[in-house]
């Protein structure tokens, strides 16, 4: 025999897969020996046989319901269709996880035509009775006969517009007879047939209502959007009915034991006096601030406070709370987990800590990443979005949310934040000289590129919200417009911008006020006493060494050269660089860059105030910063003072087919090597002078890229070293410091053993690694890996989520072989992909030292590796 009923004496919390959560909960606070009207659970197994069996109640169901019935009136001392004490209950769903107002509810179920008489002359209130018999009415039509609640409705407002009514409790006890009789005119007129008169056959029709509410058109939507599974049904809770609506002594309401926008602590919520549930939400009266039930109610809110508390307390969590007062008697129906924000979240995380309510492990583990990215951006208000539709999706390459007006140049985005407007910057891809024009954008949207595309890392570097690689926009830079599909997107069109969710609007969205901000520093302090693995950012500026500093990193763990190279009148002095014809005028540049990047070091070592910095060595694919036509040539070779011809033949004779792959990195410190020599002694320099000025000690981490060979590495750590060496020697000073690699190449995995007899320290570039052991170009990848995550082929965007099977195989022969010549090897790893919550598990396996990624991915990753080791610890 199956067993189908559980009454709420019998259950418990931990029961939600049976009873769903809100039955698990009225178990639960039934042990708790809290106010809880009487009733009983049909399971979730329940709903899923009759699902699953031709949608009808067995007999053995109804048998234990009707058990449970007589069980619940030996309690209430009521019965099902009594003349003088009839037993009236509420029907309600109850689904393992909450889904608000998705699924239905039935009140009042148990009245007839005899029974509302009984109900009128016990309560001494026959307006009470009849309004009580007019909405089982018309939530029964509504829930479970299908017909429209407008049309009941339609009634009420007709009989308030005749009689000169505004509110429902001023209409009387004949006005609420006058509205039962012309429902019950409702059901012959539309439905052909009675309201059932049976208290049993309303019962049994009402549980089949709820069971079929699984399978509605809002609650499978509902489940989609949140990620719920289809298979899990929905209990059914029987529970005798009490009655806010019992004059001005009763009343019922939803209170938050603490502030679901704020997480600030005390009640927040409201209530309606002569009222029952539904009324609450429904709109038809304003309800009041829960506080001003201390004043009407003094003696029932310092119970209901009290009693929030108490299931705070026990639950671990703030609550979502529902109550009736019937004649002064308080009644709690129904705790939840309750909603709320993201900041409120974690507020109210860190001050269940600070309370004692929640352990610092749990503190760790109940932490959101959604919670905290939400936190740290500007997001588009949930209001606001829900009847908004997008017209263009990409993918979400820096989270949070922005509106501006579309431009398509960087200068005509300067131009444009110049005169005050607030600008989205639309490319087919982003360059370095478009930095500019991305610094000075609320959002960027590219229709090419990845993840790790120039647009999606520069932006995330930023906190500038992006979405990338957005295939059905077609970008015509030189028209100053875009179009997708039958849409155009002129100069000055507004767009809304969610780069956390990858989608592109029209027009402008509201944004969610932001009045909060997150006690990072105190997350960080907690955060940083669970994880093994340190986080340093990706970072160059001051700006974003600030922000670095800000979000708790440890240290710099990439800083790239190239990238102080961006600004026009330094990209300029770059380009002579790498025309320059002959060695002499190379030096010449290259004495005046020295200037540039030792003050550019100095305020490096500065905004880290002393914690580990490591300045990788240029590594320019040179396509990047070469003219891209005849047009710049002209204008380059006007700026360098060179003939266009010259500017041009050397742009051909640098043009490679796969510059990725090319002159790039280590490869320049062969052919060049004073310009490594000349980025080393401006790190020495640096270093030693802002010791010397500062309290704090530099010891310089030099990373020199792309390396792929042992002699290759050596080669040109010497040439580094020479002149290191003479310069502290000419200066009469001494310095630590290490030289390191990154292993970003798959040979260099193979013969990292080879390379670690001379490098201080790895640093494995995941994004270059990915792309070339996969053989998938990170910047044309989008397409290629969406059709693999279709097909099932992928599991997760491997620039996005550490292929461990493959690069991260790579990763670990490295570690090992690199260790085994240095078991003091220092181990990091600078990629996105790192950074990603599904990817920690396995770093923390490899036994690294420390991870690098973008300042705004610091407090999420700092986040996932305490939780991964907490779980470790805890599992």
């Amino acid at each position: 025999m199956n067993r189908w009923v559980y009454l709420f004496s019998e259950g418990s919390k931990e029961q939600k897969d049976l009873l769903g959560g809100k039955g698990a909960n009225l178990a639960e606070m039934t042990k708790l020996g809290l106010p809880v009207p009487t009733g009983f659970t049909v399971t979730t197994e329940a709903c899923l046989y009759y699902l699953n069996h031709g949608d009808q109640l067995t007999d053995e169901l109804k048998t234990q319901v009707m058990t449970a019935i007589e069980q619940l009136s030996a309690k209430t001392g009521k019965k099902f269709g009594d003349l003088k004490n009839p037993l009236l209950v509420s029907v309600r769903s109850g689904s393992k996880f909450s889904m608000p107002g998705m699924m239905d509810t039935v009140l009042n179920l148990g009245l007839n035509d005899q029974t509302v008489a009984a109900l009128a002359s016990n309560s001494q209130n026959e307006r009470f009775a009849y309004d009580c018999y007019r909405r089982l009415l018309q939530m029964f039509g509504n829930v479970v006969m299908g017909l429209d609640n407008s049309t009941f409705e339609g009634r009420i407002t007709a009989l308030k517009k005749v009689n000169g009514l505004s509110f429902d409790n001023e209409l009387t006890a004949d006005h609420w007879k006058q509205i039962v009789s012309e429902y019950k005119e409702l059901y012959r007129k539309n439905l052909q047939r009675e309201f059932p008169q049976d208290p049993i056959e309303q019962l049994y029709l009402a549980i089949e209502a709820v069971f079929g509410s699984w399978n509605n058109a809002r609650a499978k939507t509902y489940r989609r959007l949140h990620g719920i599974s289809d298979d899990l049904g929905t209990a059914v809770n029987i529970q005798e009915m009490v009655f806010g609506n019992f004059g001005e002594t009763s009343g019922t309401g939803v209170v938050f034991s603490r502030n679901p926008s704020l997480g600030d602590p005390g009640l927040f919520g409201e209530y309606l006096i002569n009222a029952q549930g539904e009324d609450v939400v429904a709109g038809v009266r304003t309800p009041k601030p829960i506080q001003v039930l201390a004043e009407d109610m003094p003696e029932q809110f310092n119970q209901l406070k009290a009693i929030c508390e108490n299931l705070e307390t026990h639950y671990q969590d703030m609550q979502d709370v529902e109550f009736t007062i019937e004649r002064e008697k308080l009644f709690i129906l129904q705790t939840r987990s309750g909603k709320r924000t993201s900041k409120a979240a974690l507020t109210i995380l860190l001050d269940f800590f600070k309370e004692g309510i929640i352990s610092e492990d749990t503190l760790v583990s109940r932490i959101e990443g959604k919670d905290l990215e939400a936190a740290l951006h500007p997001n588009f208000a949930e209001t606001a979005l829900k009847n908004r539709v997008s017209f263009l999706s990409g993918l979400a390459a820096s989270p949070g949310a922005a509106t501006g007006a579309a431009y398509f140049s960087a200068d005509a985005a300067t131009e444009a934040k110049a005169r005050g407007e607030r600008v989205v910057l639309v490319r087919e891809e982003t360059s370095p000289e478009d930095i500019e024009g991305i610094a000075v954008s609320e959002a960027v949207i590219t229709s090419r590129g990845g993840m790790t595309s120039h647009a999606a890392v520069v932006a995330r570097g930023m906190g500038i919200c992006s979405v990338v690689g957005c295939e059905r926009l077609i970008v015509m830079e030189e028209e100053n417009q875009a179009t997708v599909a039958d849409e155009t997107i002129e100069e000055g069109t507004i767009l809304s911008v969610d780069g956390s969710s990858g989608k592109v609007y029209f027009g402008e969205i509201p944004m969610e006020e932001v009045g909060h901000t997150v006690a990072l520093d105190e997350l960080h302090t907690i955060w940083d006493r669970h994880a093994d693995i340190k986080v340093r950012a990706n970072a160059e500026t001051p700006n974003d060494i600030e922000t670095g500093m800000a979000l708790g990193a440890v240290g710099i763990g990439l800083a790239r050269t190239e990238h102080m190279f961006f600004e026009k009148t330094r990209l300029l002095q770059f380009r002579r660089l790498i025309l320059a014809d002959s060695l002499a005028e190379r030096l010449a540049v290259l004495k005046e860059l020295k200037t540039v990047q030792k003050q550019d070091f100095k305020y490096m070592y500065q905004a880290a105030g002393g914690k580990p910095t490591t300045i990788r060595l240029l590594d320019p694919p040179l396509h990047e910063f070469l003219p891209r036509n005849a047009e710049e040539c002209r204008e380059v070779a006007k700026e360098l003072g060179k003939t266009f011809n010259e500017v041009k033949r050397k742009t051909d004779n640098l043009a490679e087919v796969n510059p990725m792959l090319g002159f790039r990195g280590l490869r320049l410190g062969v052919a060049y090597p004073e310009i490594y020599q000349m980025q080393a002694e401006a790190i020495i320099e640096a270093a030693c002078e802002v010791t010397e000025e500062q309290e704090f000690s530099i010891q310089p981490e030099i990373m020199i890229p792309f390396t792929i060979d042992a002699g290759e590495f050596a080669h040109v750590r010497q040439a580094i070293e020479e002149a290191i060496q003479n310069n502290l020697r000419d200066n009469q000073r001494t310095l630590d410091y290490q030289i390191g690699t990154m292993i970003e190449i798959p040979r260099a995995c193979f013969v990292a053993d080879q390379i670690a007899q001379h490098a201080d320290f790895f640093s494995f570039g995941t994004n270059d690694l990915t792309q070339m052991a996969l053989g998938l170009s990170r910047d044309d990848s989008p397409r290629i890996v969406t059709q693999y995550l279709e097909a099932g082929i992928f599991e997760d965007d491997p620039f996005q989520v550490l292929d461990k099977a493959g690069v991260g195989a790579l990763m670990k022969l490295a570690i090992e072989g690199g260790r085994k010549v240095n078991p003091q090897l220092k181990i990091g790893i600078c990629g996105e992909a790192a950074a990603h919550p599904k990817s920690i598990d396995f770093l923390n396996e490899l036994g690294i030292d420390y991870i690098s990624c973008s300042p705004f991915r610091i407090p999420q990753a700092k986040m996932t590796l305490a939780k991964a080791t907490v779980e470790i610890v805890g599992g």
